[in-house]
Order: C-alpha cells, then sequence, then structure tokens
C-alpha cells in the first residue's frame, strides 16, 4: 500500500509539472483581443482552432486538470 502511494504521489507530482509548463506556453486571452475588434475572428485559426496548437494545448489542459483532480482525490483516501 505505501509503494502505491509513492508511485501516486511520483505520477502526481509529473502532471503538476506538465500542467505548468503546458498552462505556460498558451497563449493569454488577451491576445486575440485587437483581432476580435477589427472583425478579424473569422479567419480560418478561428474556425479550426481546435486543430491548432493552441487548441490541442487547452485540450491537454483539459484532460491534465481531470487527472490532477482525480490523483488528488485519490491521494487524499490514502
Amino acid at each position: 500500500m505505501a509503494a502505491m502511494k509513492v508511485v501516486l504521489t511520483v505520477v502526481f507530482l509529473i502532471i503538476c509539472l506538465v500542467l505548468m509548463v503546458i498552462v505556460l506556453l498558451q497563449e493569454g486571452k488577451s491576445a486575440g483581443l485587437t483581432g476580435s475588434i477589427s472583425g478579424a475572428s473569422e479567419t480560418y485559426w478561428g474556425k479550426n482552432k481546435g486543430r491548432s496548437a493552441e487548441g490541442k494545448l487547452e485540450k491537454y489542459t483539459k484532460y491534465g486538470v481531470i487527472l490532477f483532480m482525480v490523483l488528488a482525490l485519490v491521494l487524499n483516501m490514502f
């Protein structure tokens, strides 16, 4: 049981580090403000945001946060 807690703690720390890197790689939400004011929000990248690098980073952030929360709850039970 103690070995499992150590392994889960190491995985938890790795997920924490990965989440920090992913969040720091993302653009700020204010970066797209000038484009939306000038009417350029309906570009190719705006329509296909899920396929762009920024869309993938957002998707990975969501999955990472879910894993983070589940592992935090599991580690809290030990």
